[in-house]
């Protein structure tokens, strides 16, 4: 089946309506239609960016913070309904994710995705699970410690060497607005930041060590596996750039075939007979030459459109051709690719002037590289305007100390009917 073919099998992007301007579902919705998949996706409301994507076939208004298993089944049941035929989910967050492969025996007769063991998402995105699974197979992985107390803190200050990585082992749990990351340059301000997270987190911070990028540098794994038809697909990358600087998603990254690495996040894969999309996080140490995991994220990552074979496909399109009994052929990565999240790395870059990490034209794109930028797009402008127009709003409300009162939350998601849009399927 050429890639260029118009597919009838439909998809449902899954995501955590809070991250409204999130541009890892605009790939997949642009990744996808171009082909011409009909895509439909859940979003926060009808302003969203990727509900004004002229490649997504429809939408469904649903607050997805904080479901239950309940409260997914029946929402997730609602939207069947809605749909011609079974869809195939792309989950972007650990908790679809997590709720997907936990409900997969209810969901199975309803939705198309990979099957996997039904507790492995849950405990790959719990970063003191992977922790100790990591110890416990021979992955290599920064030293890290989970504290309980306050008396825990005391005791490791005594021995810590600054900066301190501070994590939240379940970011699911985080408040909301709560950063993920954060880097603790003195024994006080992980002491500040402790204070201000035990009431609201409990236990749910760790404490991993700073491999510093003067012997540091970040890269990742995307791939796509399916242990029951034999698909694997994986590409590998640097991370130059992020935002916050050293602790936040990528800004800008370049596609680097790295077969060490590649080799090293497949074989994991395979111990613990993992299947879908993947997003893995890696720190190579200059000091002992080792690939270190960070984070293993069972779902898809915000910077996947930065990767392609020869043949156009990227893990998302693999997870659909796969999916609808396509055999989809390993091939070499394409290199020379550059992604860019536009108005975040002009941000990261003045972080990284200002703390001296590197110089004004370093690590720009390349001669002859193609550029992969996360929201604007001559085919598809209208998600780029809203999501300006939405970063805009946010300053304003910042600078003048508001913040908008949303409406209360839609337990059932509600259909919204999209425009009709007529796209030719393009490779």
């Amino acid at each position: 089946m050429p890639l260029a073919a118009c597919h009838k099998v439909p998809v449902l992007v899954l995501t955590d309506t809070r991250l409204v301007l999130y541009h890892g579902g605009v790939g997949i919705i642009r990744s996808l239609g171009r082909i011409g998949v009909p895509v439909y996706s859940v979003v926060k409301d009808r302003f969203t960016p990727a509900a004004v994507s002229k490649y997504l076939t429809g939408a469904f208004i649903w607050h997805t913070e904080r479901l239950d298993a309940q409260r997914f089944l029946e929402g997730m049941h609602t939207i069947r309904e809605r749909l011609s035929c079974p869809a195939i989910l792309v989950p972007t967050d650990d908790v679809t994710a997590i709720c997907i492969a936990e409900q997969a025996a209810a969901l199975s007769s309803q939705f198309l995705f990979p099957q996997q063991p039904s507790m492995l998402p849950r405990m790959l995105a719990n970063k003191k699970e992977l922790y100790s699974l990591c110890k416990r197979i021979g992955i290599p992985c920064p030293d890290t410690v989970f504290p309980n107390s306050l008396s825990d803190v005391d005791e490791f200050v005594k021995g810590a060497l600054f900066p301190v990585v501070v994590k939240t082992i379940e970011s699911w749990l985080r408040p909301q607005g709560a950063r993920t990351t954060l880097i603790a340059r003195s024994s006080e301000r992980l002491y500040e930041i402790y204070r201000a997270a035990e009431n609201r987190q409990g236990s749910n911070l760790m404490f991993q060590e700073y491999i510093a990028p003067a012997y540091g540098e970040d890269w990742f794994y995307h791939g796509y596996l399916n242990l029951q038809s034999g698909c694997c697909m994986g590409f590998t990358g640097r991370k130059i750039r992020s935002y916050p600087p050293f602790a936040g998603p990528t800004t800008l990254g370049r596609a680097v075939i790295n077969d060490a690495l590649r080799e090293q996040a497949e074989a994991l894969l395979n111990t613990v007979s993992y299947g879908g999309i993947m997003d893995l996080d890696y720190r190579f140490d200059k000091r002992d030459g080792r690939y270190k995991l960070l984070d293993f994220n069972p779902r898809i990552g915000a910077q996947f459109r930065l990767f392609e074979d020869a043949a156009g496909i990227d893990v998302v399109r693999a997870l659909y051709l796969d999916l609808t009994g396509t055999k989809v052929h390993r091939s070499v990565p394409l290199e020379n690719r550059t992604f860019i999240a536009e108005f975040h790395d002009m941000a990261a870059r003045l972080c990284y002037l200002r703390e001296g990490g590197m110089k004004f034209n370093e690590w720009c794109p390349r001669h002859k590289e193609k550029i992969e930028l996360a929201w604007f797009c001559t085919d598809d402008l209208f998600p780029f305007l809203m999501m300006f127009m939405r970063l805009l709003l946010r300053v304003i409300e910042r600078l003048l100390r508001t913040s908008h009162r949303s409406k209360p939350s839609n337990a059932e998601p509600r259909w919204v009917k999209m425009r009709s849009r007529s796209v030719t399927p393009t490779t």
